[in-house]
């Protein structure tokens, strides 16, 4: 990863740059994207963006990382008296809010992948890492009244993150944050995985 700035005037420059490279990513994709495209849509000279990052794949591996840290900083935690409807329904809005300021690193993202090997690894491992917190999240449902104890709570996990991952990838293509009636859907498939109806 890049260093971070630390100069007012070097964090602006940086957040400019981001901003641009998710909205001509999420447009364009990587590979029809440049660097000088990404600069001149940030209002500087492309030798700026040398300043921060190295290369393209340094600016989408900067960007996933900040997808991943703020997704790591997500509070999985359930409140105790809650409705599990209504936790899981909170939790999910608030992870695909996360997930949807970076659309346009996930599209570029998911197209990098496939030509690039050291890429297509670091895939595996947040998808592993995507798919054990989920699971963390189900084995503490599991413990609510009404939860079925009998469901293989890793295999659940592995299914529903990658439904989790498609619907970003559906997001990107269709340039449609609006996602309410998905997660609904998803919120009930998950309620009915895990619990016995009342």
């Amino acid at each position: 990863m890049p260093p971070v700035p630390r100069q007012a005037r070097s964090i602006d420059r940086r957040e400019r740059l981001n901003r641009a490279a998710l909205r001509r990513f999420g447009k364009q994709g990587y590979a029809a994207t440049s660097l000088e495209q990404i600069a001149g849509d940030a209002g500087m000279p492309v030798g700026a963006v040398y300043l921060h990052y190295r290369s393209k794949r340094q600016l989408l591996l900067s960007l996933m990382n900040d997808l991943l840290t703020g997704l790591s900083e997500l509070s999985l935690d359930l409140p105790v008296h809650q409705d599990p409807r209504e936790a899981l329904d909170q939790l999910l809005r608030r992870g695909f809010e996360q997930d949807l300021r970076y659309l346009g690193a996930y599209r570029a993202w998911r197209e990098a992948v496939l030509s690039d090997r050291d890429l297509a690894r670091k895939q595996v491992l947040i998808r592993r890492w995507t798919t054990a917190r989920a699971a963390g999240v189900f084995r503490r449902l599991r413990l609510l009244p009404r939860a079925r104890r009998d469901i293989d709570v890793e295999e659940t996990a592995q299914l529903l993150d990658s439904v989790f991952w498609d619907l970003l990838a559906q997001a990107a293509r269709r340039r449609d944050a609006n996602l309410d009636r998905t997660v609904d859907a998803i919120v009930r498939l998950i309620y009915h995985t895990l619990f016995f109806d009342e």
